[in-house]
């Protein structure tokens, strides 16, 4: 699989690198960003996965976040992928902001509009995690995974959907339980068809009742001011019920103050590498 540059700096003794691709599992050209720290010059590193929210391309968290200086310090490559195929020509993609291109949801679409390009689950949990293995400085055996928002829901799923295959994950103001909130039912619909039964697969709180025990440590921070927590978007609280009586380790801190933005992601980004970092470099 052939990777084109498209861009390179240095930052904190490492590469912030952004690279495109021809995906196998969306059919469209596909860029995602790497920052290589600099113990890749000398060996290989574990790998961290951040999956961004809504309207994200792969530029928002390199350049908002801050996090650099974290990964470099604890020696971790960081991987940022786009939010959704892009320019696939499908009826209404650009319609709305909150689904078609930028809002893919990390879900594998079953609905024919959408089902040959919308699989960025397959994308971010296989397709990429292989083209990473195969052309990175990475140990594929040590690996988690992060995110926000619509990122943060795709960062619970894919490590709820596979025990054992992330050390460790955590999120910012995530998407709890989206089969219940007004973005969830919209996108789900949308990709998975009225079968409320099939948008399970999807949703961290269900999947946290049926996950099997394997030790995974949760990290969620949440702004109290969110406008999205107050209007019911994210929904914490069933995820957190959940988790407690499944007995799955969860630190919730809900954050005085703060809101939905990257200002809040910054000021909280370097416990989320650290919290990583206690894991992948066990």
């Amino acid at each position: 699989m052939a990777l084109k540059q498209v861009s390179s700096s240095k930052c904190f003794g490492g590469l912030q690198k952004v690279f495109e691709h021809d995906s196998v599992e969306l059919k469209c050209k596909m860029k995602f960003a790497v920052y290589l720290p600099p113990k890749a010059e000398t060996g290989k590193c574990p790998v961290l996965y951040w999956l961004s929210g809504l309207t994200c391309t792969e530029q928002n968290f390199i350049s908002k976040s801050g996090y650099h200086q974290a990964a470099s310090e604890h020696g971790l490559v960081v991987i940022a992928p786009d939010t959704s195929p892009r320019g696939c020509n499908i009826k209404g993609e650009e319609d709305s902001w909150d689904f078609g291109t930028g809002a893919g949801f990390y879900v594998d679409a079953t609905e024919d509009l959408w089902k040959t390009n919308y699989r960025m689950y397959s994308y971010v949990t296989k397709e990429l995690p292989q083209l990473v293995n195969d052309n990175f400085p990475v140990d594929p055996q040590r690996m988690s995974i992060f995110g926000h928002s619509m990122g943060g829901h795709g960062a619970l799923i894919c490590a709820l959907k596979n025990p054992g295959k992330y050390k460790s994950v955590s999120a910012f103001a995530p998407l709890c339980n989206p089969v219940l909130c007004r973005w969830g039912k919209k996108a789900f619909t949308g990709y998975l068809g009225t079968d409320q039964s099939k948008w399970e697969a999807y949703d961290a709180t269900c999947l946290v009742k049926s996950y099997p025990g394997s030790q995974l440590d949760i990290l969620i921070d949440q702004g109290k001011e969110d406008e999205f927590l107050t209007d019911g978007q994210l929904l914490p609280d069933n995820f957190i019920a959940a988790c407690t009586e499944k007995k799955i380790p969860v630190v919730f801190r809900l954050q005085e103050g703060y809101d939905h933005s990257y200002y809040f992601i910054a000021t909280f980004i370097a416990d989320h590498i650290r919290h990583h970092a206690k894991y992948l470099n066990a």
